[in-house]
């Protein structure tokens, strides 16, 4: 059956996953025949939308402390949102509106405007936030739970930049968007992974209000991956994702570095510069920057494997899917929803932030003989952009 769906997201631009989760299941609903349309906040960079004009004004944390109480404002659901998201309701008139990632630039506070409507109303969770008000469970770079019992520890131990007034800011937000709050305008809230789900569920969300749907891999990247054999696999494994201290890229190049084997590193981040700078002179390390969709399915489908090495709750990386869909075997840290998408004969897991693990899973990885083709079949039929389509359509 036919629906009007209102996806929402902060950016409507490629950037960080949720925005290219968003872009994708917009695609996806839009060839099944759906009504479709994307509500977020103005940016210049945004795709071209005939809502433009209906966005929420734009915000920012940088710049005059004016324009940064607008954007902490923004946050408790003020500054525009509310009245920009009625106006799109309006306009639109959806059967159900899905929200991503909302927190910040557009607020919770539109999840009660499309309740108070009748309007079925999904939110699809790419981060902690509903749980942790700094948004990754960490603090200081070390994993942290403390506020899953008490969310005044974001405050104690200045979880938000090290910084008390940001972390009492994120503590405001989260005791105004609680639990109880929050479900009373949801209907439903997607977890991307089974470890978030048990997350979630830990901290009192009920489990009829919680489901688990996997992210998928959309149609065009899907056929941009094709499965190599043996014979054009090349003697080198691939890092694909940003380039920042959570992510474990630092310990995997002082593993890499005293091997043999070649790793290609795709993507950017705060640490780029002097990663770069530190293994100058390592002949079997690359740096290709960002790359386009074209060439990270290249890389992917002719690296021997992938290594995921993150020492933070990573959710449900696209990076580890992709790979997979590739017929690319994935060594991947044991901690969040890493271990949960590589089966047996998929990859090889080891205990995060421990160097002698990951050294020996590289080692094995490379000297095994991996069925390319049976990775590659396995991982279309689970995380596949029809699969996907089913879950979400069950649920709306």
């Amino acid at each position: 059956m036919k629906k009007r769906i209102l996806l929402v997201n902060k950016f409507y631009y490629r950037r960080g996953g949720d925005c290219v989760y968003t872009l994708a299941l917009e695609r996806l609903l839009l060839s099944h025949g759906h009504d479709v349309a994307v509500w977020s906040m103005s940016h210049s960079l945004n795709l071209q939308s005939d809502y433009a004009s209906l966005f929420a004004p734009g915000v920012g944390f940088d710049g005059p402390w004016r324009g940064r109480l607008q954007a902490m404002a923004r946050t408790l659901g003020y500054a525009g949102a509310k009245r920009s998201f009625a106006a799109m309701l309006d306009a639109f008139r959806p059967d159900v509106v899905h929200l991503n990632n909302i927190h910040s630039y557009l607020s919770p506070v539109i999840a009660e405007v499309a309740a108070r409507r009748g309007i079925k109303t999904v939110w699809t969770l790419h981060d902690y936030k509903l749980v942790c008000p700094s948004y990754s469970c960490l603090c200081r770079g070390e994993i942290c739970e403390s506020c899953f019992a008490d969310r005044t520890a974001v405050m104690r131990r200045r979880c938000m930049k090290g910084s008390l007034v940001a972390s009492a800011a994120a503590f405001i937000e989260a005791l105004k968007w609680n639990r109880q709050r929050l479900t009373e305008s949801v209907d439903r809230f997607i977890c991307p992974s089974r470890f978030m789900y048990t997350k979630m569920l830990g901290c009192g969300f009920s489990a009829d209000k919680l489901a688990v749907i996997n992210n998928f891999v959309p149609y065009d990247a899907a056929a941009m991956l094709p499965v190599c054999d043996d014979a054009a696999r090349e003697d080198y494994c691939c890092y694909v994702g940003r380039l920042s201290p959570e992510k474990g890229v630092v310990r995997l190049l002082e593993v890499l570095s005293r091997m043999d084997l070649r790793l290609h590193l795709i993507g950017d981040g705060p640490l780029a510069d002097a990663l770069r700078g530190r293994y100058a002179s390592c002949g079997n390390i690359r740096f290709l920057g960002n790359c386009d969709a074209a060439e990270v399915a290249r890389q992917l489908s002719h690296a021997k494997f992938s290594v995921m090495p993150s020492e933070w709750y990573e959710n449900c990386p696209l990076s580890v899917i992709e790979s997979l869909c590739a017929g690319t075997p994935v060594v991947g840290a044991k901690i969040g929803g890493i271990p949960e998408l590589i089966d047996d004969g998929d990859g090889l897991c080891f205990n995060p932030g421990d160097e002698t693990a990951l050294s020996a899973a590289v080692m094995e990885a490379s000297s095994r003989h991996w069925n390319y083709d049976a990775i590659g079949r396995r991982a279309f039929s689970r995380f596949s952009a029809q699969r996907h389509y089913n879950s979400l359509t069950d649920i709306y």
